[in-house]
């Protein structure tokens, strides 16, 4: 039993090193004051890549026209990709600038973003580029808060990404949380350690300098965290910009979740196999901090997988410690110690969420989601399929 007992405490470390990780976000979270916004003087090129997006893309376009900044210091630009409906007529109609991309081999959102950046340092005329999903909408200082970060010196900056459509469903309202901790926790930490915030696919903003020097040449599913990587690699570090949002809309049916999330974490899964000891190895080579914490960020497994082993180690310690006595309660030390730093971060994501009470409620169904993913995790995958897979959205119901 003793052996059993130390193989256990073993397997802590790794579950271990990812809890510490996230509370150590956790107790760097709180919200810095923002920086003062000066006279409007830059120029954006706000970018939407959209594929069949017909029905939405005309209420983000207005969004986005809508902003609080001088409308001849910025265009809307949608990159209709490979698109099969009426999108590059609504986004026209509703005032933006479009370009029609047609490459049946070539498919997906890192592509349409790649040449968006290449037009835009073609004309030269933006100073930065703003990536805007096409299902989203904006805060109206938006503009002004990136503006306030190039001015301070910032190269690339993220808005905070939360939920366009909280009450579509309970899978909905949980994601209120699960971004509010993913995205405002950790972002809002790492941004306190003053390495990278991340990128998060939607509310990016890069300066022309950026995407000059790094091309964008991120194709994956999972092309923000792609091209994190590459600008950590390149010494260029994301600043957060909490008090800017955008709202995307979130999956609220159980078949397009399990294909979203299929596609994400396959995606995360194939970049942690390609790049993340990588990350480590060249962190420590180059005694980068950014590039480390970016190691960091990749490494870490989804939360309810983290979750569902601190449950499951916690569990074998206490069988030990029950069957072998007090020599063998060594164990539950690190896997508790464990679940409690995750308690902790979760609770620090429900207070920025600011769902208050019912919030409480909401992580009632935290259980759920997360024997659900699980499930999925062992079921067979589905078929791999490259560029643009739109997910059903609410609209399409109507």
């Amino acid at each position: 039993m003793l052996t059993a007992t130390i193989l256990i405490a073993l397997l802590s470390l790794p579950v271990l090193v990812a809890a510490s990780y996230l509370f150590v976000l956790t107790l760097l979270s709180r919200r810095a004051p923002p920086p003062a916004y000066g006279d409007p003087h830059l120029r954006f090129d706000v970018i939407v890549p959209a594929h069949d997006e017909e029905i939405g893309i005309a209420s983000t376009v207005a969004s986005l026209r809508s902003v609080d900044y001088p409308a001849d210091l910025f265009r809307v630009i949608v990159v209709a990709d490979n698109c099969t409906d009426a999108t590059a007529a609504r986004a026209e109609e509703a005032g933006a600038r479009v370009i029609v991309r047609t490459d049946p081999n070539l498919r997906g959102k890192g592509y349409a973003l790649k040449l968006a950046f290449d037009h835009s340092l073609a004309d030269g005329l933006a100073d930065a580029v703003v990536v805007v999903d096409a299902d989203t909408l904006v805060t109206p200082n938006l503009l002004r808060a990136f503006a306030a970060r190039y001015d301070a010196g910032a190269k690339a900056a993220q808005a905070e990404y939360g939920v366009r459509n909280p009450n579509a469903s309970w899978r909905t309202r949980l994601m209120v949380i699960a971004l509010a901790t993913f995205h405002g926790v950790r972002s809002l930490g790492r941004e306190r350690l003053r390495v990278s915030s991340g990128l998060r696919g939607n509310g990016m903003s890069f300066s022309r300098e950026v995407i000059a020097a790094v091309p964008h040449e991120a194709f994956s599913l999972v092309e923000d965290l792609e091209y994190g990587m590459r600008l950590a690699r390149a010494g260029y570090a994301v600043r957060y910009v909490p008090e800017a949002r955008v709202a995307g809309e979130m999956v609220s049916s159980e078949s397009a979740s399990r294909s979203q999330r299929r596609r994400w974490e396959g995606g995360r899964v194939d970049m942690i196999r390609r790049h993340g000891w990588a990350l480590v190895k060249e962190a420590f080579a180059k005694r980068d901090r950014v590039i480390f914490d970016v190691a960091m960020d990749v490494l870490v497994p989804p939360l309810a997988y983290l979750v569902g082993l601190a449950f499951l180690g916690t569990a074998a310690a206490v069988a030990c410690a029950l069957l072998g006595g007090r020599a063998c309660a060594f164990a539950l030390v690190p896997w508790a110690l464990s679940l409690a730093m995750i308690v902790c971060y979760v609770l620090r994501g429900l207070v920025l969420s600011e769902t208050g009470p019912r919030g409480l409620l909401d992580l009632a169904w935290a259980p759920v989601y997360i024997a659900w993913k699980l499930a999925l995790s062992l079921s067979n995958p589905e078929k791999r399929r490259e560029g643009w897979v739109r997910t059903a959205r609410e609209d399409d119901k109507v």
